[in-house]
C-alpha cells in the first residue's frame, strides 16, 4: 500500500463539489485501503478523496471506542462509503471539538447532528445504510461535508473557538479531540 499525499487548505479541491463513484472494481477497493493507511498514518479518523486531491465522493472512517466502551464489549470498526449522503438527522445537535488533516494543527467548535443515518455504496457496489449517533455522526458528517466543498471551518458558530493547537499539549488532552 502506498500512503497518499494530503492536500492542505485553500487548495480548490477541497472546495468543489466530489463526483459521484461509477465504477466499481479492484482499483477503488485498492485507493480506499491506501486512503486507509493514509488516515492512520495521519493519526486520522477519517479522510475524504478530495483530501487527496481526488474530485470522488469516497470517503474512510473508523470508529474507536473509548476505553469505556472497550470495557464493556465495544469494539471498533472501519467504513469505506462511497457516494454517501445523509437521509436522517437528528433535531439534536451538540458541539464538539473538531480539527482536520487539511487544516493541522487547528481545532474549533463545530456544532453536529446528535446522529444521522447515512446510505451510500461498498466499493463493491452493494447498497448500505448506516445509523451513528454521537461521535462517529460527528466523523460521518464531517467527512461528508469534504465531499460537498465543506471544511469544519465553516461550520463553526464562534470563531473565537477556533485556535491553534498547542504543540507541547500531551497525548491525553489530544485523544480528547472529537475528530
Amino acid at each position: 500500500m502506498a500512503k497518499l499525499g494530503i492536500r492542505y487548505d485553500p487548495d480548490p479541491v477541497l472546495r468543489e463539489k466530489a463526483k459521484r463513484v461509477k465504477t466499481f472494481d479492484g482499483a477503488l477497493r485498492k485507493l480506499a485501503e491506501d486512503m486507509l493507511e493514509t488516515m492512520h498514518e495521519n493519526a486520522g479518523v477519517g479522510l475524504a478523496a478530495p483530501q487527496i486531491g481526488l474530485s470522488m465522493r469516497l470517503l474512510v472512517a473508523e470508529y474507536v471506542p473509548d476505553k469505556e466502551d472497550i470495557e464493556s464489549g465495544e469494539r471498533g470498526f472501519k467504513v469505506i462509503l462511497c457516494n454517501p449522503e445523509i437521509v436522517k438527522s437528528s433535531e439534536e445537535f451538540e458541539t464538539g471539538l473538531e480539527g482536520c488533516l487539511s487544516i493541522p494543527g487547528w481545532v474549533g467548535d463545530v456544532p453536529r447532528h446528535v446522529s444521522v443515518t447515512v446510505k451510500g455504496q461498498t466499493p463493491e457496489g452493494k447498497e448500505l445504510r448506516l445509523k451513528a449517533d454521537h461521535y462517529f455522526a460527528r466523523v460521518l458528517q464531517h467527512e461528508i461535508d469534504h465531499l460537498n466543498g465543506v471544511l469544519f471551518t465553516d461550520r463553526i458558530e464562534d470563531i473565537k473557538t477556533l485556535r491553534k493547537l498547542d504543540p507541547a499539549m500531551d497525548e491525553d488532552e489530544k485523544e480528547k479531540l472529537e475528530v
